[in-house]
């Protein structure tokens, strides 16, 4: 698990094999189960996780008692209720594993002591925090320029992946959309 952790970092920092094993003691491996919660709404979120397998997503539950899913996360991303994270107030979140997965954890408080032991680390969190942040402002564009079937489409092709392994249900509710609706814009494709 932690060469594909290190994998990632060294795509966008450099860092020797000995201030690896350094970072590496900061986490904790933990194995989830298909559909088991690594975080729960009203708690705070005390955890950063890295997918070394898998897949997670983020999700809330409306007014009407709906689960509305916000994000995803396949191998080599990172999720974390970023709000509870950072300001340690409780959670409006759950995250939940789509399928079975392995993930690197990191409290906020190991994260502080990380970033102060290893201040190289600031720029790589940083350098994923853009990315982030860039993919989010890409989605809310999509919501506000494109069709629904324009959006779908602009996901599939982005993110083959997703499309791919996550149970269509699932990835209706990351679009908005009713799984009936998301069956229908698929078939005309087929078609």
């Amino acid at each position: 698990m932690s060469d594909i952790l290190k994998q990632h970092i060294r795509k966008f920092i450099k860092l020797s094999d000995e201030d690896f094993a350094g970072v590496l003691a900061y986490f904790v491996a933990v194995d989830l189960d298909k559909k088991q919660n690594l975080h729960v709404e009203g708690r705070i979120c005390n955890s950063n996780s890295f997918v070394v397998k898998g897949c997670l997503r983020m999700f809330f539950v409306n007014e009407k008692g709906v689960e509305q899913t916000i994000q995803f996360a396949l191998e080599h991303w990172w999720l974390a209720d970023y709000i509870s994270f950072s300001t340690r107030q409780p959670s409006e979140f759950y995250i939940q594993a789509v399928e079975k997965s392995n993930v690197l954890t990191i409290t906020a408080e190991e994260q502080e002591k990380l970033l102060t032991t290893y201040p190289i680390m600031e720029r790589y969190f940083r350098l994923i925090h853009q990315r982030a942040h860039a993919a989010a402002q890409f989605r809310i564009k999509t919501l506000y320029n494109f069709s629904r079937e324009q959006m779908y489409h602009q996901f599939a092709s982005n993110y083959p992946d997703f499309v791919q392994r996550i149970p269509q249900y699932l990835l209706a509710s990351f679009l908005g959309f009713t799984p009936e609706y998301l069956s229908e814009i698929r078939s005309k494709r087929i078609s």
